[in-house]
């Protein structure tokens, strides 16, 4: 590791605490470079300015978080655990790291950086993984993106509404009451070969791509009906 990774790593490690425990004005270049102990102008060379280290900084909480989450989607899979309950476990860990990590939460909810934000990207990733396991299990009757987008939209916005209420006026009962309404729009009771024609079609377009029977190009149209179904249901 150069001297250069070293410092960059102190420098976003002291960033972290004073963001955790005071919030995004805590993050100023003095109180940084003296958390971390080195110079000021390190920190401009290193991140450019105030902004540039508030991004790294976000990067690497979430990086942190996200690559946990990833493990434990594969061992949900590896283990069989059931989809639903899976997706269940994600929302509430989602939540926890944003009330618990108010000053990066606030910053990737920031629509002119959450774009550029890989971790951000990555996190989206492993909400996708979760969903096609549902999707995968005839459980989903709605679109794999739709559903990712209604869960991701949910939870910023409670995560939001939580961080803008005192900690004592919160209602924890919200976290469950919100992710049982949106599983309750799309997530059907049982397998799909219980009845339900939507979750029927969602399933088998998560397989689409593994039917190699078809070519390509048969592929891409049954995907193009099987969207057609899953949408007019």
């Amino acid at each position: 590791m150069t001297a250069a990774t070293t410092t960059r790593a102190a420098i976003v490690e002291a960033a972290a605490r004073l963001l955790h425990e005071a919030g995004p004005d805590a993050v100023t270049t003095r109180g940084v470079a003296e958390s971390a102990g080195v110079q000021a102008p390190a920190i401009y060379r290193l991140f450019g300015d105030k902004d540039g280290l508030l991004e790294a900084v976000a990067e690497h909480v979430l990086a942190g978080h996200v690559a946990s989450k990833a493990a434990v989607v594969r061992a949900a899979t590896d283990e069989g655990v059931d989809p639903v309950e899976d997706l269940r476990a994600g929302w509430r860990a989602q939540v926890e790291f944003g009330l618990a990590h108010p000053g990066v939460f606030a910053l990737l909810s920031d629509p002119g950086r959450a774009p550029r934000s890989a971790a951000a990207r990555a996190g989206r990733e492993v909400l996708a993984a979760r969903v096609h396991r549902v999707a995968l299990a005839g459980r989903l009757r709605v679109g794999e993106h739709r559903a990712a987008e209604l869960v991701h939209a949910a939870g910023t916005g409670l995560v939001l509404s939580l961080l803008a209420t005192l900690p004592a006026d919160r209602d924890p009962a919200l976290v469950d009451t919100m992710i049982e309404a949106v599983l309750a729009r799309v997530v059907v009771a049982g397998p799909a070969a219980d009845g339900d024609g939507a979750a029927a079609a969602v399933a088998l377009r998560a397989r689409a791509a593994d039917l190699g029977v078809l070519t390509p190009a048969e592929q891409r149209l049954l995907v193009e009906w099987l969207d057609r179904v899953v949408a007019a249901g």
